[in-house]
């Protein structure tokens, strides 16, 4: 007997066009925000800004975000902590950044972007190129500073996207930051599930996907929803005795076991 496949049910014209609007509107005001308030702002008021923005955003694409585990309290007295994820959308970013105001560390490619490479780069994102060896030093130098001046990290160690059913090997260069820093390490594990509980792979933004696709694939779906997965916090004096490269497989092994992957 064939396996039963979930199909998701989709969107009508109508209510396409309404959420579009919607995401045009929030998107306008994003710049508006980017390019009038921010330069005048406290970086407090403008860590709440990016989160209700990135928030609401979410919310024009129809896109529920569910949190487990152990969600941080106390947002406000948070410093000092790099959260570490797998990595299967852009929304990724904006599922975390609604929840905790966070600083990310990109790939360089996320500034070519039209429009959301602008507000992420105003966002005080630390970009990284991938490309450049001598790039990962100074990127380390950066975050370890941003870190021990209590600033809240999140990086994607895989280094790329992909469609939810894998998890690609963790690259370890930016885990040395957190440890220079004394930081406090917070696995997250990201799901994007179906109805049923299996994996939706169309919202995904990865292999051959164009952003564009890949929001497009969101409106499509009546309900999408993101999971993510708070693993229990990880202190310094916890991996005291772990270099990076061990530092970074047990983080890789919680989200793995986490994900069932």
């Amino acid at each position: 007997m064939p396996a039963f496949k979930f199909i998701p049910v989709k969107t009508n014209r109508i209510t396409r066009y309404f959420r579009i609007s919607r995401i045009i509107t929030h998107t306008l005001s994003g710049l508006l925000i980017a390019s009038v308030l921010f330069p005048f702002t406290s970086q407090v008021f403008k860590a709440r800004l990016i989160k209700w923005w990135c928030r609401k955003l979410l919310v024009a694409f129809n896109l529920r975000v569910v949190s487990f585990g152990h969600i941080p309290g106390n947002v406000a007295s948070l410093s000092n902590t790099m959260f570490v994820a797998n990595h299967i959308s852009w929304s990724d970013i904006h599922a975390l950044n609604g929840l905790i105001p966070l600083r990310f560390i990109a790939k360089s490619e996320i500034k070519n972007w039209p429009v959301f490479g602008y507000l992420v780069s105003k966002a005080n994102t630390l970009f990284i190129d991938r490309n450049k060896r001598q790039d990962a030093k100074r990127t380390i130098d950066i975050a370890q500073k941003s870190l021990q001046a209590g600033d809240n990290l999140c990086f994607f160690p895989e280094g790329t996207t992909t469609d939810g059913t894998e998890i690609r090997p963790f690259k370890s260069s930016l885990i040395q930051a957190a440890i220079l820093a004394g930081a406090t390490v917070w696995p997250v594990a990201i799901r994007y599930p179906n109805a049923d509980g299996s994996i939706n792979t169309k919202i995904a933004y990865a292999g051959e996907t164009t952003l564009v696709e890949s929001m497009q694939q969101i409106l499509l779906q009546k309900q999408p929803t993101v999971e993510l997965h708070f693993l229990a916090p990880i202190s310094p004096a916890e991996y005291a005795n772990m270099n990076r490269r061990g530092l970074t497989l047990h983080i890789e092994g919680l989200i793995r076991n986490k994900l069932d992957l």
